[in-house]
């Protein structure tokens, strides 16, 4: 079974495949399953999931923290270290940036405006943001289609980090961007001015969609325009406070509240070792992937959205009209309004996202019956070298991370 998301092949920021730091003693994992096996009852055995994520540590990760849910009964567990320099643990509890798993809370935030009448979703983005999306592209792009990534505004990513412009070839990429704008402060409106001065990745509403982060930036902008206040505080009052989560936020500077682990990122190879980036300036992102969070948090997330605790019915319905979108690595995934399906044979549709920072990747996935749930974090990001142009070598990496997911969404 393949679960085609994240750490090779998901819509994160760039992609995750990345290059291998050396393994570190496997520390106790933290479980509260009821312990003795499998039973009908949890469909999860606790030593099988925690002995698929020591072979995750073990092939090459350096730490990885995970929570498995299955009808009322929780797993939590860790493996590997937190910081390789000091060998501190990492533990299942710990914060972590999630990337682009931020767009499903942004996409939430936009369809409670929707609700009131503040924000139509077939209504033309120009008439609510004239100088941002002027001319014809503001006359024919429509919420909508920033929603699901039909717009044809293509990323700005590569124009705000020029040393990765040789990706996704691999070739002639450095980390001088990367180092340069560790404590930059970007305006949105900077980036989205980079993303449409691009050359376009699509026409507007056109099949298949191409992902974007320019999207999810001119949603924050839309969600201050009709609300008048910030889009980070409207999110975190409006939909990370409705959850429930104590965990979850958006970060105030470079520096990561709470326990959390390292983020190494390698690079695809041009860093070697891997360098930490756990402290960075998250503007780069915003809306779009700026949120720190937990695997808990994720959970209860996207537990409550899938259950109506966020959004109507009638709103999570819209959210769920997927569209195929070729994602940042070329994949095609399906794509809803800030969500992802991903049908697993014999095992069910599941809903959620996957994200990425430099050195930091994350995956949240809910059964669309809402009884199994899975949330995974590695603090090691691209760690596959190219193998030719476009093609990163396999690593055991990725063979590894997909035995972890099978025996987190599918268990026995």
């Amino acid at each position: 079974m393949r679960i085609p998301l994240l750490l090779c092949a998901g819509m994160a920021a760039l992609g995750l495949c990345a290059s291998t730091v050396a393994a570190a003693p496997v520390p106790a994992a933290t479980t509260a399953a009821p312990p003795g096996g499998t039973s009908p009852a949890t469909g999860f055995d606790p030593a099988e999931l925690q002995a698929a994520a020591d072979d995750v540590h073990r092939a090459g990760i350096p730490g990885v923290f995970a929570e498995v849910r299955d009808a009322g009964h929780t797993w939590q567990g860790a493996s590997g270290v937190a910081d390789t320099g000091t060998g501190r643990p990492v533990r299942p509890e710990m914060r972590q940036r999630v990337g682009s798993i931020t767009k499903t809370f942004t996409a939430a935030a936009v369809m409670q405006q929707v609700e009131r009448g503040r924000i139509e979703l077939d209504a033309p983005i120009g008439g609510y943001l004239p100088r941002l999306v002027p001319g014809e592209r503001g006359r024919t792009i429509t919420v909508r289609m920033l929603l699901n990534h039909t717009s044809g505004i293509p990323d700005y990513i590569l124009s705000a980090f020029p040393s990765l412009q040789g990706y996704p070839q691999g070739q002639d990429v450095s980390p001088k961007s990367l180092d340069d704008n560790r404590y930059r402060q970007f305006h949105p409106d900077e980036l989205i001015e980079l993303g449409l001065a691009a050359p376009p990745a699509g026409e507007p509403g056109a099949s298949p969609g191409v992902y974007s982060n320019t999207n999810y930036l001119l949603l924050g902008r839309l969600l201050e325009k009709v609300t008048g206040t910030p889009a980070e505080e409207y999110i975190t009052r409006n939909v990370i406070e409705r959850a429930g989560l104590r965990h979850t936020g958006f970060p105030t500077g470079p520096r990561i509240k709470g326990p959390h682990p390292r983020m190494y990122e390698a690079l695809w190879g041009a860093l070697d070792p891997p360098r930490d980036y756990s402290v960075y300036n998250m503007s780069w992102v915003g809306t779009g992937a700026a949120l720190v969070s937990t695997m808990e948090d994720l959970n209860r997330f996207y537990g409550r959205l899938l259950d109506g605790g966020i959004v109507s019915r009638a709103s999570l319905a819209q959210m769920q009209r997927t569209v195929p979108v070729i994602a940042l690595d070329g994949s095609t995934i399906e794509y809803g309004l800030g969500l992802h399906r991903v049908d697993i044979p014999g095992c069910g549709t599941f809903w959620g996202h996957d994200g990425s920072a430099w050195g930091a990747g994350t995956i949240s996935l809910t059964r669309a019956d809402g009884r199994r749930q899975m949330s995974v974090a590695v603090n090691l990001a691209r760690w596959s070298r190219p193998a030719s142009p476009g093609k990163p070598r396999p690593h055991p990496i990725d063979t590894a991370l997909e035995r972890l997911y099978e025996r987190a969404t599918c268990g026995d």
